[in-house]
């Protein structure tokens, strides 16, 4: 057996030095959803006379009062995809990190999901004028950046890496507008989504044992999988092998598609409390933390309406409403790259004491994924 030695950054602290976000466009009013994303003229009738009725229901519940949509209205083309998104958002998290891009030891790059060959982290890499460092990408769903982060840090942690640069992006608009759809074929549980998911991407610099005395410790970060037994909630029909584009069209297989929330509901609460609840009860469980030092306490929900239900559980672990943090609706809702989006906000417009304690946590829908973090500020 060989006997080797450990790594000398071995259980070295992990912080994050650096943050940085890109939201594409202005700031896109509700009431011009439809203009940018299109139309669905083509639908049939009845789901045309539903949507029609939703949208001011769909506003009330989700309390989204702005969007970013990566989209030229008028000429229907894209501005912007994920890599350009993630490298804007790379690169500005790079400069608060005072780094340069050469100097990345590890990319992890999370997203909701992703067809493109090559994966979107070593584009990524292309495109900040890397040439050599590790590298992943992540595709699920809202645990994607979570996940990415976990790992990173992790590797940072053991000593296989010095720095990363952990990032995600989400590209929804090319999901929702009208030209996506095979139109006669779509079902209202394909539609609703148009009305809180938005465009932007997010980036953060990990450093293993930095030394400037600033910056959010990585206390402690999680993921779990509970969706075993129960049935997606979120997703699309292509089956696990690449089909014929014309066919997969035709039938209407690549419409991205959500559980109304009765489902929802039904499969998300359960005796004793909600999935949510019960996984972040697992993770204190793990990583104890002193509830009364939480600043800041982020619910990454696509619904202010749900968020408020998951704060009234959450009270009975002592976690105040007023910690909750959340900038949905001033942007919608972006998926994955919410978590590490706000991140950036609390970093650069809220005024950290040391000791101030940042608690996440997700539940995703495709198939009940849940992830969290722990940080502290140094």
């Amino acid at each position: 057996m060989i006997n080797e030695r450990p790594h000398p950054l071995a259980g070295f602290p992990v912080t994050i030095t650096g943050t940085g976000s890109f939201l594409p466009g202005k700031p896109i009013p509700a009431t011009e959803v439809d203009y940018y994303l299109g139309e669905l003229t083509e639908a049939p009738e009845k789901v045309r006379k539903w949507l029609h009725r939703i949208k001011g229901l769909m506003h009330e519940l989700v309390e989204v009062d702005y969007y970013h949509f990566a989209i030229d209205p008028e000429t229907r083309k894209f501005t912007e995809d994920n890599v350009t998104m993630s490298v804007k958002a790379a690169r500005e998290a790079l400069l608060d990190a005072e780094m340069e891009a050469g100097d990345i030891e590890l990319i992890a790059y999370g997203s909701a999901h992703q067809d493109q060959m090559p994966t979107a982290s070593v584009r990524i890499q292309e495109a900040l004028g890397i040439e050599q460092c590790a590298e992943f990408s992540i595709h699920a769903n809202c645990t994607s950046a979570y996940k990415a982060f976990l790992l990173a840090s992790d590797l940072i942690r053991n000593g296989r890496y010095k720095n990363a640069l952990v990032l995600s992006s989400g590209m929804s608009s090319s999901e929702l507008v009208a030209e996506y759809y095979n139109q006669p074929k779509v079902r209202k549980e394909e539609l609703f989504l148009r009305y809180f998911l938005s465009d932007g991407a997010s980036a953060m610099i990990l450093r293993a044992g930095d030394e400037s005395g600033h910056g959010l410790l990585v206390d402690y970060t999680y993921i779990e999988s509970i969706g075993g037994k129960k049935p997606s909630a979120m997703g699309n029909k292509r089956p696990a092998y690449w089909m014929n584009p014309r066919e997969e069209y035709d039938l209407g297989y690549h419409h991205l598609a959500q559980m109304f929330q009765e489902e929802l509901s039904a499969n998300f609460h359960e005796e004793n409390g909600s999935v949510f609840l019960k996984g972040l009860k697992r993770m204190l469980a793990n990583h104890p933390v002193d509830i009364d030092r939480i600043r800041f306490f982020q619910v990454n929900f696509p619904s202010k309406h749900i968020s408020e239900l998951i704060l009234d559980e959450c009270g009975t672990l002592g976690i105040a409403r007023n910690t909750l943090y959340t900038k949905m609706a001033s942007m919608g809702y972006i998926g994955p790259p919410m978590a590490f989006l706000c991140l950036d906000r609390i970093r650069k417009e809220e005024k950290l004491k040391k000791g101030d304690v940042i608690l996440s946590f997700v539940t995703e829908v495709s198939k009940f994924m849940q992830a969290g973090y722990i940080l502290q500020q140094k």
